[in-house]
Formats: structure tokens, C-alpha cells, sequence
């Protein structure tokens, strides 16, 4: 039951960002920022019981994602204002992701920080 609910609430949060983007492309990009998706996993692994030491390495795991976040998406900007088409922008912006995350994986290596 509690998947259904997941599912379903997701849905409707991303269908409701989409057509406030559709009708205020910045409006819509400022809700799409917000951290929605980590707000609703917390919630959900609270309500599911998960131990709050579960959450706590939930939540770094998402603040060490963020800069690697950060440059995808601006790789995408860059992309598509260089006129180039969504798909290979996207691409593009998840190649630069998995690179900056392994590069941030790497040197958090050498001064022997757990990631």
C-alpha cells in the first residue's frame, strides 16, 4: 500500500511542477530545485521505520551528490543554449555527472573521507 502511495504522490508532485514550469519556466525551475524527492524519501523511510541513523547517511549521501547535481545541470544549460538537441544535452549532462561524482569519489580517496 505504502508503494501505491509513493508512486502516486511522486507522480502528482512532478505533473504539478511540469505545468507551473509549462505556464513560468523560472517559477517552475525554482519548485523543481527545491529538494522535493529528498523531503519525500525522508519522510517515506520515517513512516517505514527505518532507524534515524539510516536517515542521517541518507541525507549526506545527498548533500555529497549535489555538487556532481550542480554540474549536470549546468552542463545541460550550456548544451541547449549552444542550440543543441535535448537528448544529446541530457546525455551530455549525466556523462558529467558520473564524471564529477567518480573525480569527488577520488579525491575524497586521497585525503580518506567515506563517501
Amino acid at each position: 500500500m505504502y508503494t501505491f502511495f509513493k508512486i502516486l504522490s511522486s507522480a502528482a508532485i512532478i505533473g504539478i511542477v511540469t505545468e507551473v514550469a509549462r505556464r513560468f519556466p523560472t517559477y517552475g525551475g525554482i519548485i523543481a530545485a527545491l529538494p522535493l524527492v529528498s523531503i519525500l524519501s525522508i519522510i517515506w523511510l520515517t513512516v517505514q521505520s527505518e532507524p534515524s541513523e539510516h536517515i542521517q547517511r541518507f541525507t549526506v549521501g545527498v548533500i555529497v551528490g549535489l555538487p556532481a547535481t550542480m554540474c549536470m545541470l549546468f552542463v545541460i544549460y550550456m548544451a541547449m543554449k549552444s542550440s543543441m538537441h535535448i537528448v544529446l544535452a541530457i546525455g551530455l549532462g549525466v556523462l558529467s555527472w558520473a564524471v564529477f561524482l567518480s573525480i569527488q569519489k577520488a579525491i575524497a580517496g586521497v585525503f580518506h573521507i567515506s563517501m
